[in-house]
């Protein structure tokens, strides 16, 4: 990998740009060129904080905490699916995405797809310190693997609730098969154990509140306005829906009746399956 970093010894009184290597990077910064605005782009680019980078920053399980009651933090604006990057020139989301149209029945594809959208414009109208952090890689990844456990060959091969198999296997995925940075596969794994794990005691990671919102405002539509009218039925000509809320209905009835644990009965037995199904909200996209 190379870069160029500004020389700025008497010896080069113009400022020469100048090859180096990545390990000479550190060096240099080190030596001569540390407090050079430049230099220190450079630097945090190469060593974003994992923290907020790959969305561990802590916040409220509680969404109602974070909205203080209202229906949203910031009206939100429509932003058209052509305007939101999907990071495909990233070679690990290529090759998750390539990963998850092949394992993913097309119904749960689109709505992976979708619940990116979703979660982008989110997070950009309505947490926009976060947005200038947030690996938009990370979130493209979460996306793509958050219902990789309830492909029917996953639900029939474990007694682990879907959440738990799909984290695992989003773990090793990432981690031991695509090599990824452990905080990034790390992060990933741990939105999606507890993307349906919605609750109003404690915390959560702020990448796994987004991805809640997310898919929450697509199986249920519950808060309906964190995304404007415009935006939704514009993701939806992109990305149709394809019958997903009874599709998913009917996944939700199958893992509950093949594992009565499963985790998703902590939202009711009856009443998350009846309500993905009965979607009303989303109805005309069905």
């Amino acid at each position: 990998m190379l870069l160029f970093r500004v020389d700025l010894s008497s010896k080069s009184p113009d400022n020469v740009l100048k090859k180096t290597n990545y390990q000479n990077f550190h060096e240099n910064i080190d030596r001569q060129n540390h407090h050079h605005p430049i230099i220190m782009d450079m630097y945090e680019a190469l060593n974003p904080d994992p923290v907020s980078h790959h969305g561990w920053t802590p916040v409220p399980v509680d969404a109602e905490a974070i909205f203080q009651g209202k229906p949203y933090l910031h009206k939100p604006h429509p932003l058209l699916a052509k305007h939101i990057h999907f990071p495909s020139e990233d070679p690990i989301v290529a090759k998750v995405q390539d990963y998850a149209k092949s394992q993913l029945p097309s119904p749960t594809y689109n709505h992976s797809m979708r619940v990116f959208y979703w979660a982008t414009a989110i997070l950009k109208q309505q947490f926009p310190a976060h947005a200038s952090s947030l690996s938009p890689s990370t979130l493209a990844l979460t996306c793509l693997l958050h219902d990789i456990g309830t492909a029917p060959h996953n639900i029939h091969s474990t007694r682990l609730s879907f959440e738990f198999q799909g984290g695992i296997i989003a773990l090793n995925l990432l981690q031991n098969t695509l090599s990824a940075p452990q905080p990034q596969a790390e992060g990933v794994c741990e939105a999606i154990i507890r993307h349906q794990d919605l609750g109003t005691t404690g915390k959560i990671t702020f990448l796994g509140q987004l991805i809640q919102l997310a898919t929450v405002y697509d199986n249920m539509s519950t808060r309906p306005y964190l995304v404007s009218e415009e935006t939704k039925v514009d993701v939806m000509k992109e990305f149709p829906r394809m019958g997903w809320s009874k599709c998913f209905e009917k996944t939700i009835r199958e893992e509950n009746g093949l594992k009565p644990w499963a985790h998703t009965t902590h939202l009711g037995g009856e009443v998350f399956p009846n309500g993905v199904g009965g979607n009303v909200f989303m109805s005309e996209f069905e």
